[in-house]
């Protein structure tokens, strides 16, 4: 049901949403136009359920989910949250703001979903018998994310997707293959939240999984020990030990996820004539990020050969299979908990079409994935060294920190893949040419992602495509 307050909100919104961490740069000063919207509660604060796309001539619709908050006051603790007033219609004067920074606002959501409605196009369907419980005090959760996520108390997890499409989605999809199979190395799920909203209808908007209270960032773990052996911590420590054993003990449960999506949505091994059609995707891709990233273009020459060899090995009998994937396998996406890791969302790469995220591909690509966020992790480590340093340090010094870091990222790789291997899944390392050409696949998206979204960072995947380029033949 409309309610009219979007529209005049929106000169004020635009601007807003530019500065969030979901937001494609790309759509910067396009025209956000109001596509759906229900207002949740009977008395302040009330919550703002919208969707609204964001208009570019030279570029496809792209809608985005927000979530607000209405009060005819804004208390202090707020102001940091506020968005704008209300400048006509009912609630004249009344004050927007960001609804994740209030806690009151979470709990009504999470009741109106228990309750079996949430608004008017707005609905849960729930994929457990078991009741969602309420009362759980929530918060947000401030990992970098395309999405958002509230935990509930210890038990429960909203993830809302800022960038809705339409159904069949694929985490929701996974989850709930994964839960059926009852995989422990995955959270179970209780449901998914879809829109029947007339300008939104069909959409898939989030879901409500597990939550692991006391698990641990697989990102954050790997950059503070890599960290910490940019100096000497690392110094006595074993080769295997410290971080390393995580490492392969991630590598394991990469291998059970794969092992259990194989067994839920099946497996196949692909024609030469398939690897031929995905190897000539790449060197799409890789044309199309040159014209977004124009340092990429020295490179094309060589890892198109690259992607050719892959194509190649194929057609002269080697087989390569493919199943449904996580799609976006990185150490952000591993939590690690009392009894071992646990692997979480499998939306896919934000930036591919749904049809792509959805498409079997070779086990590989992930593994892939998962070496790239070592690397990054490794320069992550050394980024946070190096801005205190510079000025005190010798170039002798900062040479030997460059040094450990890439050693770092080298020892951990390795570690990965012999713990992939050590779960009875096929050794990635019997399979370089394809891995090299997944992982220089993966490097140029990241590229793209980063001249988009964090353009500093842009430098790290430049620099593996460099190395990997450099190794292709």
């Amino acid at each position: 049901m409309s309610t009219g307050i979007l529209e005049p909100l929106l000169p004020a919104l635009g601007p807003w949403l530019e500065g969030r961490r979901w937001f494609d740069a790309r759509y910067a000063g396009a025209r956000v136009e109001a596509d759906a919207e229900s207002v949740l509660g009977d008395e302040p604060p009330l919550l703002v359920h919208a969707v609204v796309s964001a208009h570019r001539d030279d570029l496809p619709v792209l809608r985005y989910q927000l979530l607000l908050g209405l009060r005819p006051h804004l208390p202090a603790r707020l102001e940091p949250a506020a968005i704008t007033t209300v400048p006509a219609g009912p609630w004249q004067g009344w004050r927007v703001y960001d609804a994740l920074a209030d806690v009151a606002l979470l709990g009504l959501l999470l009741r109106t979903l228990a309750g079996g409605a949430a608004g008017p196009g707005l609905r849960l369907e729930r994929t457990s018998r078991y009741p969602l419980p309420v009362g759980l005090v929530p918060r947000p959760l401030d990992a970098e994310m395309s999405n958002t996520a509230v935990a509930y108390g210890g038990r429960i997890l909203l993830k809302i997707f800022r960038r809705p499409e339409p159904g069949p989605h694929t985490e929701v999809e996974a989850l709930h293959a994964l839960t059926r199979q009852r995989c422990e190395r995955t959270p179970r799920l209780y449901g998914a939240l879809h829109s029947d909203a007339p300008g939104a209808r069909g959409l898939v908007l989030g879901l409500i999984e597990e939550f692991l209270p006391d698990a641990r960032d697989g990102w954050e773990e790997a950059v503070r020990h890599a960290s910490d052996c940019m100096d000497e911590a690392c110094r006595g420590v074993p080769a295997g030990g410290g971080f390393t054993v995580h490492a392969g003990g991630l590598g394991r449960a990469v291998a059970d996820v794969h092992g259990a999506l194989g067994q839920a949505f099946g497996r196949s091994r692909l024609t030469a004539a398939d690897v031929a059609e995905e190897a000539a995707r790449m060197n799409m891709r890789l044309k199309e990020a040159t014209e977004e990233v124009p340092a990429l273009a020295r490179y094309t020459t060589r890892l198109g050969a690259l992607f050719e060899d892959y194509a190649r090995i194929a057609a002269s009998g080697c087989p390569v299979f493919a199943q449904r994937t996580h799609g976006d396998l990185h150490l952000g996406q591993a939590l690690r908990t009392a009894d071992g890791w646990r692997i979480v969302d499998f939306e896919g790469e934000p930036a591919r079409s749904a049809a792509e995220r959805a498409r079997p591909q070779p086990a590989l690509r992930d593994v892939a994935g998962m070496l790239r966020s070592f690397d990054y992790a490794a320069r992550a480590a050394l980024a946070l060294r190096e801005p205190a340093d510079l000025e005190a340090d010798s170039p002798a010094q900062r040479l030997r920190r460059r040094r450990r870091a890439s050693a770092w990222a080298v020892r951990h790789r390795r570690a990965f893949l012999a713990g992939y291997a050590s779960a009875g899944r096929e050794d990635p390392q019997c399979h370089p040419v394809l891995l090299r050409a997944f992982e220089a696949d993966k490097a140029v998206y990241e590229a793209v992602y980063e001249s988009r979204h964090r353009p500093d960072r842009v430098a790290v995947p430049l620099a593996a495509v460099h190395r990997l380029a450099s190794t292709s033949r």
